[in-house]
């Protein structure tokens, strides 16, 4: 992603949030040298001691100050947030030598997205948490209860959501976009813009020949998919494929069109109401960045109460009003009117509250193995050029 930021760090979007060349594992664990790994980890992989402490690594621009002040405040647990998760693959190849070894690493909780989160559980490197402890996690919602990958939600509870559509300039289009084909349209040749994030891109046209994406197992199922977008950056009809970035393209105007994700759109629209986003006819993509507590950790009861500090809807609306993205807590709608002014507005907003009849249609990946997450990777670095 880019460097841009906004003058409050904490209002910032999450540049960096999906850089695809080490997401695809192109920079891989060999590219990253162990006291890289051990400097970003916090140190050399012994357990943490069991004092009222908590560390958290999340996403940059992912947070508001505040909530992170009164949480310490009121707990008194001496509580470190940080920044440093830019990268789902970049964050495993930093942990993996020390947590493969059974050790562990600095932080207790991290923040991966879903499909990374199932694979740390199924390697052990993730340990269940004191549900018993959150009793606000009755207010996760019914959507994202009880994954097939974690049962019961065993081991981890969502931290935000978030949706990948389209996004477009209603003043360079000139007519609205309802479609995947209409990225595809010659009329905008040279002018659209493709995500990095390979389930996302390649998610919405799977879907659009289709295909339900939790049924994918294997790249055979989608290699079509992948035949077009081929097609479709050889044509030139493809500007550039782009991590947040895309954000100033589609603000310059560079873009007529492109795949984006809900949260930066509803931050775009505040400067130009010509940005439109849309659940394409097709379908959405939906992902969500999960809480995992790190196996050897020694503060689950800290982490608890962490999760069920943000998973009250007061909290929740607070973090919400910030980073705009989709809240996993039922509740937030009614908090945020309550606290009025701009920050009630929210409360409208379709690209926070999706109806019922639009989360229906939103679909996600399921877990890929080792070996076809490989495959998927491949070719969709060489059709970008990475």
């Amino acid at each position: 992603m880019s460097t841009r930021q906004k003058t409050s760090e904490s209002q910032s979007p999450r540049y960096s949030r999906r850089e695809f060349l080490i997401r695809s594992g192109v920079v891989g664990v060999g590219a990253v040298s162990l006291p890289a790994i051990l400097s970003a980890c916090g140190g050399g992989g012994g357990s943490s001691q069991a004092t009222n402490t908590l560390y958290f690594e999340n996403w940059p621009g992912y947070m508001d100050s505040e909530t992170v002040a009164l949480f310490k405040k009121e707990t008194g647990i001496d509580f470190t947030y940080t920044e440093k998760f830019n990268d789902n693959n970049e964050y495993f190849a930093k942990v993996q030598p020390l947590l493969a070894k059974g050790k562990t690493i600095k932080p207790d909780l991290v923040a991966p997205t879903y499909w990374m989160a199932a694979r740390w559980i199924q390697l052990g490197w993730a340990q269940k948490i004191e549900m018993e402890a959150i009793p606000n996690a009755k207010n996760l919602r019914k959507d994202l209860k009880s994954p097939s990958w974690d049962k019961n939600n065993e081991y981890q509870l969502p931290y935000q959501t978030g949706i990948a559509g389209i996004a477009y300039n209603a003043s360079i289009t000139g007519r609205e976009l309802k479609s995947v084909e209409d990225l595809f349209d010659p009329a905008f040749k040279g002018q659209i813009g493709m995500l990095t994030e390979m389930r996302d891109t390649v998610g919405l046209i799977a879907m659009a020949n289709g295909i339900k994406l939790s049924e994918i197992s294997s790249f055979d199922q989608v290699a079509s998919a992948f035949d077009k977008l081929e097609a479709a950056k050889k044509d030139g009809q493809i500007r550039s494929f782009t991590g947040n970035d895309y954000m100033d393209d589609l603000s310059a105007g560079n873009f007529a069109a492109c795949v984006a994700w809900s949260g930066d759109v509803l931050q775009l629209q505040a400067e130009n109401p010509d940005i439109k986003f849309v659940i394409p006819e097709e379908g959405g993509t939906s992902w969500y960045d999960t809480m995992l507590l790190v196996e050897g950790s020694q503060h689950g009861e800290q982490a608890a109460k962490w999760m069920d500090y943000i998973y009250d809807p007061v909290n929740a609306a607070r973090i919400t009003a910030t980073v705009q993205y989709i809240s996993p807590v039922d509740g937030v709608r009614d908090e945020l009117v309550k606290l009025g002014g701009e920050t009630a507005k929210l409360a409208e907003s379709p690209l926070l509250f999706p109806s019922d009849e639009e989360i229906a249609r939103l679909q996600s990946w399921g877990a890929l193995s080792e070996t076809e997450e490989a495959k998927f990777d491949e070719r969709f670095a060489t059709i970008i050029g990475a």
